[in-house]
């Protein structure tokens, strides 16, 4: 069992955000292992942030990011409780890395909520037509598409997807995180991305790489 000492209770504090006292007990509770320590805490951040799920977010911001020169422009609404939040410096870093992840990875909904029954189907029916091409029995076809349906709706919502700067973390994980930490319900309302030359031919490049690139992610 490893030692907890001040120095582990610290650094988890800084990667996580939590209490001192909440840092020392979830170390404790893992035998020192940092990074379960960090999923501890996770759960129990979102444990709290389900508390105030329900509660009005009427406050917070519009931001906006502009990518390339002008290649690619979002606009993201990010909402909390209360004016003095949407000033604090950990929301107004949430809403510019939300804006970086909407223009690094395009999605086209914020949850999965908002996907409509026709889009899902028309998705559906396409990866229908090319798993039974397998020639596997029709069980098998159908949990291939399930699968893929899921991991479709993962990449096209805003909230389930990974985190360019953390692959471990989802949007949502960042969001209740933040929720945990500050106090207040944060919720991520709406969003549009502009890509220059969107709808027309052209040689399409991987935004996603440049936009990385210019975040000094790689």
């Amino acid at each position: 069992m490893a030692e907890v000492t001040a120095t582990l209770i610290k650094d988890l504090r800084e990667r996580t955000g939590a209490g001192m006292s909440d840092c020392k007990k979830a170390l404790v509770e893992v035998a020192g292992d940092m990074d379960k320590a960090i999923d501890y805490l996770r759960a129990k951040g979102l444990a709290k942030a389900a508390k105030k799920a329900g509660r009005e977010a009427t406050e917070g911001a519009v931001v906006s990011y502009i990518h390339g020169g002008g290649r690619i422009g979002v606009l993201v609404e990010i909402n909390c409780e209360t004016d003095f939040v949407a000033r604090n410096e950990d929301f107004q870093t949430f809403t510019r890395e939300v804006a970086l992840q909407i223009a690094a990875m395009n999605p086209q909904f914020v949850r999965k909520e908002e996907v409509v029954a026709d889009v899902v189907e028309k998705e559906r029916s396409v990866l229908l037509a090319k798993a039974k091409e397998s020639g596997k029995p029709e069980p098998v076809v159908q949990k291939m598409v399930d699968g893929q349906i899921s991991k479709w709706m993962k990449e096209i919502c805003l909230l389930d997807q990974s985190f360019v700067k953390d692959a471990d973390k989802t949007i949502e994980q960042l969001q209740q995180e933040l929720i945990a930490k500050i106090g207040e319900n944060i919720k991520v309302r709406r969003f549009v991305r502009f890509e220059l030359g969107e709808g027309l031919e052209k040689k399409k490049d991987d935004f996603a790489a440049e936009v990385a690139k210019q975040a000094g992610l790689t």
